[in-house]
Parts: C-alpha cells; structure tokens; sequence
C-alpha cells in the first residue's frame, strides 16, 4: 500500500514514509491510493477479538509495509492496563435505547486522543527504523486542549524524539493548560501562543512549508514530523474504535450483522469524523456521520451550502477542544469524495489561504451530503444537555460530548432517523469540571471554587474516581513558561532545539 499527497506534488511513498514525515513535501496530506476494504467475514472474525486484536486485523489493511510481528508490537505497547483504566479500551455506555456512548477517554490524559497518541509513538519510531533514518525526529503540535498533553505523555522521553507543542494562550481550559505546563521528560517543550489555535496551527504549517528551515534542522542531524491528525499515523489508528464500537453492539445483540448505525462525532479539525468516514469506505455499515459543532460552526455551514468561510468571529467557548476555524482534515475528505482530484483540492486550497473561503462544486456538495449531516449546539445548550442527561439517566457529560449528544437530538427531531446511534465522547467529564459542575449542581454550589475543587466536588456527587491523569494537578510544578508570539514560532523552535 502507497500513500500520495492530496496536493498530487509528491510521489507516492510507503506508510512508513508518510508516518515519518507527517505532511507531505508539498504541502498536502498524505492518503491511501488504493481503496481499504474489510475482506468478506472479516467483521464476523473479530468479534470476539479484543481490542488489541482488532487493531493487528485492521491496522495490517493500511500498513502494509509492516510486518506481523512489528505491528503486533505497537499494538501492544499502546494499548495497555498500566495506560488505560478499562480492560476494553474504548468501552460503550448504554443511555438508553438506540443511543450509546462511545468512551474514548480512559488513557492515561483522559481524552479521546491518547487512542492514537499512545501509538503514534510506537509507530513512528519504528516507520524511523524501517526506513534507515538516522535523523533525530523533531515533533511540532498545535493543538486546541487536548492533542498536546497526549502527545507529551506519548513522545515523553522516547528515544530519538523532541516533541514541541504551541497551545493558545488563554484558549485551553484551566486543567488543559496545567497538564502541558507541568509535563514531565526531557525531551519535550510547551510554548503558549498569543492567539487562538488557528494561529497555533498556521504557525505550524508555515515551519513545514519552510524549506530553508528544513535544511537548516537537517544541517543539525533534526528532521520535523507532526503528532496532529496530519500524520496519518494518528489518524489510521482512529479508525479503529468505530469498528470495535459497532462490533460490541454486535456481540450485545444490540445491533444485527450488516444493520446500519448512525455516528456522531463533536468535531473540530475533522480528523475524528474523518476516521468514520474511513471506516464506512472500508464497509462497515454506517448510515450517516453527524458532525457535530459548537459556535464556531464553520464545518456546519460547510456541509450544509458547500461554501467553507473562516472569514467570520472566531468565538471562545466551553468546549475549547472544538474552537476551530481551519479544519485541516477536511482537505483529505475532499480529496476522496472527488475520487482524488489533487489539481482541484490544490486549487481549493489555495483559495482558502488566499482568501479565506471557497466553495464546491454541486456534485460535491451532494456527495458529501449524502453522507454528512451537521448542526451546532450554543454554550446554553451545551449546559442544558449536560443537565438534562445527569438528571435523567444518572450520566456525566463532558462539554464537547453534550455538544454531539444535543446536535444527535436535532438529528432526530429533524429526520426522523430511529438508526441506533454512537456518540463519540471525546474527554471524560473531569477535564471540564468547572462547566460539568455548573451544569450539575448550579451557581450557587459552584460559587467561586476553582477548578480543582469541583474535581473533588463533582468526583463526591457522581461517585467517580477523580482520573489519575487530573489528579493533584495543582500540586506538580510548573516546568514550562514560554510565551510567543504567532510569527515569532520558528524563532522559538530554534532556541529551544539550541540551534
């Protein structure tokens, strides 16, 4: 299996290559050229398959280039007792019937995104071995709350790595921001960004798109790679919880075999729901992908006219993970829904850069609508579900999950669609307390306690064990204060790396 640039500038290259590099030399993302399909009776034969098992059976499709035994090893690094406090890594949560909640959320930083980034790790160092690069690999992350403490805690101390990672400074919660500045290993660096993400991760891209920088770490025995859902080594992984969910429905007689499920997916760069997407092209039965927004809802109104504009009011919410305005895997969605036309994705691309927005062609537009439905839910609303689902089923919803749980009933209400429904819960309740408690208990509990109180609190109210990865994270010390500016990055980059 190749991997080739959604730009179409870049000759195709193995999984292991496009692990290591990130992003492809001119720009675009790297995809799979061929199709990934699940062989006949596959499905039925990792049924009863652990976690780790179903992850060998699907991560072998797209990684080719590895072998068995190499893949059975990252696997198995990954996905382990001592990282995740659940024997099925990503377990399902009956609410109620036809709609379950997907826990993404056990690893070690209590989000979604330690599924990929405890891998990533695994794989790049090995894809690093396979292909004889003898380079030290330099990790820059943008990342809007969460992608960063989980690349930390993934690349911490991994031999042959740094790991750089640019926040926006006041634009991640409080307990977001404590668990980058306080991480741990000597390989690693946090740098906060006057800015929102969106200037994180322009910030980002432009080191890339340098190639007089590129030389520079080369010169220095350094080559840059990404942990964001770029590298597709973050992404394939993702693949494998919407195949594992729809099998435990399965194996709870919850679901029959080849019957349909909707997903839902609060999104925000896209690479989640992109991951689904996948999984539906590989054939597992996927009726709808419901993208699910906050205010910043520029991928709803993308899918719903086919015209995508950042140029609006970038708004700071209580779902921060999800304030985004440039979604970059959406450039790979686009690539495959117009059987992989890189001139056009090119020319898309380059209207987004220059002026901010762009719109598809109609047949575009149809296609991704018969796919995709989308809608966004307000702060109040986000706070009201949060509410409604504790009191009604005895469930703590973590802000962006309420944001997917109310767009799901929007969903319904607006079609009618009785398909039994996955929400992707995509950080556990504990990482937001300050709006998790507020929505529970009210104002006047809440009052003006900070936020590692109403840990304790809402850990007392719900019965649930404060997660290791929030634990006493106002006693650990502060070991990152960087401040920058967003066109002072690459600067940054070379001080810290002492070049």
């Amino acid at each position: 299996m190749k991997y080739e640039s959604t730009r179409g500038g870049t000759t195709p290259v193995s999984s292991a290559e496009a692990i290591k590099m990130g992003i492809a030399p001119d720009g675009g993302l790297f995809v799979p050229v061929e199709e990934v399909k699940l062989a006949q009776g596959q499905l039925a034969d990792m049924r009863e398959m652990s976690y780790q098992e179903r992850a060998q059976s699907i991560l072998s499709l797209f990684l080719t280039d590895f072998s068995a035994a190499e893949i059975v090893s990252c696997v198995g690094g990954a996905y382990t007792r001592d990282k995740f406090d659940n024997p099925r890594i990503a377990p399902l949560v009956k609410l109620r019937d036809k709609l379950h909640i997907l826990e993404l959320w056990h690893g070690p930083t209590c989000a979604f995104k330690d599924m990929a980034l405890q891998i990533l790790p695994h794989l790049l160092t090995t894809s690093v071995r396979k292909t004889g690069e003898e380079a030290e690999i330099v990790i820059l992350v943008a990342t809007s709350g969460d992608t960063g403490k989980a690349a930390l805690e993934g690349f911490r101390d991994v031999p042959g790595t740094r790991i750089i990672v640019f926040y926006p400074d006041e634009g991640v919660s409080q307990i977001q921001e404590r668990q980058m500045i306080t991480q741990e290993g000597a390989n690693v660096q946090v740098v906060a960004v006057k800015g929102n993400f969106d200037d994180s991760q322009n910030g980002v891209k432009a080191i890339f798109g340098d190639t007089g920088f590129g030389e520079e770490l080369a010169h220095h025995g350094m080559k840059l790679s990404s942990a964001n859902s770029i590298n597709w080594g973050r992404l394939v992984p993702q693949i494998i919880y919407y195949i594992s969910a729809y099998l435990d429905l399965w194996q709870a007689e919850e679901i029959r075999e080849g019957e349909p499920m909707n997903v839902v997916v609060p999104t925000g760069n896209f690479g989640n729901i992109l991951a689904a997407f996948y999984a539906r092209e590989m054939g597992l039965p996927i009726k709808t992908l419901i993208c699910a927004a906050n205010t910043n809802n520029v991928l709803t109104d993308f899918i719903n006219s086919g015209i995508y504009d950042r140029n609006r009011d970038f708004h700071k919410t209580i779902s921060p993970s999800m304030d985004i305005l440039i979604s970059s895997n959406l450039e790979r969605l686009l690539y495959e829904i117009t059987d992989h036309d890189a001139e056009q994705v090119r020319d898309w691309m380059y209207q987004l850069q220059q002026s901010g927005h762009y719109q598809v062609d109609d047949v575009t537009r149809t296609r991704i609508q018969e796919v995709f439905w989308s809608d966004f839910a307000t702060d109040e609303e986000t706070m009201t579900t949060i509410r409604t689902v504790y009191q009604e089923y005895g469930y703590l919803l973590d802000t962006h999950t309420a944001v997917g749980t109310n767009v799901y009933e929007k969903y319904v209400k607006a079609t009618g669609d009785a398909t039994i429904t996955v929400v992707a819960s995509t950080a556990s309740p504990f990482k937001f307390a300050s709006s998790v408690a507020e929505a529970v208990l009210g104002d006047e509990v809440v009052g003006e306690k900070d936020e590692y109180s109403l840990l304790q609190l809402l850990s007392e109210v719900s019965n649930l064990a404060v997660p290791q990865g929030v634990r006493n994270l106002d006693t650990r010390p502060i070991r990152h204060t960087h401040k920058t500016d967003r066109h002072q990055m690459a600067a940054v980059v070379k001080e810290l790396l002492g070049i």
